[in-house]
């Protein structure tokens, strides 16, 4: 069989294999053909499975449940230092490729397209701030390990995320992502890289990033604005959005809803909450919605040609109010539909997540509001 034949073969098995209305319909924007259209269809529609590397499996159950609702992609974070020589020992290391084995395993079976995510920690974080050049072969480290076993997988089925939300310099993560994308591309030829920018891989951070030489490569972005809605009642009390509750979205200074919980923060003397909610009410004054943040990100886009996704993104489920916490992910994958981006909910089972707790099974409105055809209404 020729390669090409292969790869339109390859291409309409993913394609086959999703569930729901295709990802790239044809009213949709043109897709960048830098990444195969089989591979960014995968990509479509997905969810974090944190904490699965370290012992946190989902059921089969459950993922049979999200596969069949329309899903077609698991981020899988991997803790960075459980895979590099400078944290862990050789047999923690192994025990975590092992674990990354079998995940891979069982989500292949199921259909699944997966990104392997490597997701560093405070202490390399550290490092990666105070001596690069031990960072990078760290990194290297740890891509050498993870593609020993991703190679053993279909390529259009197995994605590389290079690293999470790198916290460093924009400049220098440019020089440094270019070198370990090259690197990465040596053991997975055929794989397809994805990368992100620097400061939380916001999307206005993406315009300070140049595209990599390499063509097989999707843009990762991560999307939580506005973060007085999404992180209120903050799980850590010193935290000022842990003084926010019930903040409804979309942000509007004239909401009787807003206007209480400023008057509440003022009796309080939570200054800093209080602030934190002005700016956002200024920032979202003329344009409320998502499409204010994205835009940087769509700019980007059309100026370079290049497939995006938003692999994280989601609301807190302790202080938002559910019809308001509805409206934004269904805002947010229509968005992406609209211009042809993939997504991955952040996450699946905790305090973003979208399993209903009291169920253990996906909550069928955050399924609805992420899978949604249309935007939903307007206030």
């Amino acid at each position: 069989m020729t390669g090409s034949r292969r790869r339109l073969l390859s291409a309409a098995m993913l394609l086959s294999i999703c569930f729901g209305p295709p990802a790239f319909a044809e009213t949709c924007v043109p897709v960048p053909q830098t990444v195969a259209s089989g591979r960014l269809a995968a990509l479509s529609r997905g969810f974090n499975a944190d904490g699965w590397i370290n012992g946190e499996v989902p059921s089969r159950e459950l993922l049979q449940q999200l596969r069949k609702s329309g899903m077609s992609h698991v981020r899988l974070p991997v803790p960075a230092e459980r895979v590099m020589p400078r944290f862990a020992s050789k047999e923690e290391r192994e025990m975590t490729l092992g674990a990354l084995d079998k995940a891979l395993k069982q989500l292949t079976a199921l259909g699944y397209a997966t990104s392997v995510d490597l997701h560093p920690g405070d202490r390399f974080n550290r490092v990666h701030k105070e001596d690069p050049d031990a960072a990078l072969h760290q990194m290297q480290e740890a891509w050498a390990g993870l593609a020993g076993v991703i190679r053993s997988y279909p390529a259009e089925r197995v994605f590389a995320e290079l690293l999470n939300e790198p916290d460093i310099d924009a400049d220098r993560w440019q020089t440094e992502v270019e070198t370990l994308a090259a690197f990465v591309r040596k053991l997975l030829p055929a794989t397809t890289l994805i990368v992100g920018p620097v400061n939380w891989q916001r999307a206005d951070s993406l315009p300070r990033f140049r595209p990599l030489a390499d063509p097989d490569v999707v843009y990762a972005i991560h999307f939580y604005d506005p973060m007085v809605f999404t992180h209120q009642a903050h799980w850590d009390a010193q935290d000022p959005l842990h003084d926010i509750i019930d903040l409804p979205y979309p942000l509007n200074a004239g909401d009787p809803k807003v206007q209480a919980i400023r008057h509440d923060l003022q009796a309080r003397g939570a200054t800093k909450a209080l602030g934190m909610l002005d700016v956002a009410i200024t920032a979202a004054k003329d344009k409320p919605t998502v499409d204010r943040w994205l835009a940087p990100a769509l700019q980007w886009q059309q100026q370079f040609a290049r497939p995006i996704i938003v692999n994280e993104f989601g609301v807190l489920k302790a202080g938002a109010p559910r019809e308001s916490r509805l409206r934004w992910l269904a805002e947010l994958t229509a968005y992406a539909r609209e211009h042809c981006w993939g997504w991955a909910h952040w996450e699946l089972a905790q305090g973003f997540g979208l399993v209903d707790r009291s169920t253990g099974r996906p909550d069928p409105d955050v399924m609805r509001a992420l899978l949604g055809a249309t935007r939903p209404g307007r206030r």
